[in-house]
């Protein structure tokens, strides 16, 4: 399911069920070491796809432990995105001169828990997923939505450390393209300037699974006497603003 939402040059792995058996280093052992057999086997699930995914790109094995705000900590030279939900795992991975960031999320099928799109979404987003709930209503347009939400944090955090809510991004979709935008709303002063202000992905539902991805390419050299896009416009770096608390079904970075 990722590979078609990918470019070529990205790395992907998944499993819909849990090998009977997953290797782990001690330092991933460690945190799982109290976790409750559902948590493990997630926890280790979505390791054996990022091992898999590490030998498409020609790399040698190596653990994934999570960083700041539990976002999967790489090697240098890769970017990459881990997800797992109910029925799927999953692993996103890229060489990092290729491209700057990766994200991806998977969530279940089904409708969010009463209250909680009210929460996370914006006017324009209420209006067009209960638009396209009555249109379309074997596909939980809610979740969705929150799904594209959580792969814009995964592609946005892991490039500048700045937190973001969840009405910090608008995000419009095309239901027949299976694409969709998002655009980051707060002032561009306050945004840091290490990242796009703006992400364009795919999504799909398939087999009680929603998936939602983005691939940011890297930044090509610029070319001696020439100004890059947007270069008048003010640049001024800030600090991480903290994250409202918004009600969410799992932390940012769950997936690690």
């Amino acid at each position: 399911m990722l590979t078609k939402l990918l470019p070529a040059d990205v790395a992907t792995a998944e499993a819909t069920a849990d090998p009977s058996e997953v290797f782990l280093y001690p330092e991933e052992e460690s945190l799982i070491r109290n976790a409750v057999p559902k948590r493990r086997l997630e926890f280790g699930t979505v390791r054996w796809c990022a091992r898999r995914a590490m030998d498409t790109l020609g790399l040698p094995p190596a653990p994934v432990v999570p960083g700041r705000r539990g976002a999967p900590q790489w090697a240098p030279s890769v970017v990459g995105s881990m997800t797992h939900c109910a029925g799927f795992r999953g692993v996103a991975l890229a060489r990092s001169a290729q491209f700057a960031a990766v994200g991806i999320d998977a969530e279940t099928n089904t409708a969010l828990p009463a209250g909680v799109l009210e929460s996370i979404a914006l006017p324009r987003e209420l209006r067009w997923t209960r638009e396209l709930a009555r249109a379309v209503p074997e596909i939980s347009w809610d979740r969705l939505l929150f799904s594209i939400k959580e792969a814009v944090y995964k592609t946005w955090f892991p490039l500048t450390g700045q937190e973001l809510d969840f009405t910090d991004a608008l995000v419009s979709i095309d239901a027949a393209d299976e694409t969709f935008r998002a655009r980051l709303l707060p002032d561009p002063a306050t945004l840091s300037t290490a990242g796009p202000h703006a992400f364009s992905g795919r999504w799909s539902a398939a087999d009680g699974v929603l998936l939602s991805a983005i691939a940011v390419p890297a930044a090509r050299p610029v070319a001696a006497g020439t100004r890059p896009a947007g270069a008048d416009a003010p640049r001024v770096a800030a600090g991480a603003p903290q994250r409202r608390s918004a009600p969410r079904l799992c932390p940012a970075g769950s997936a690690c």
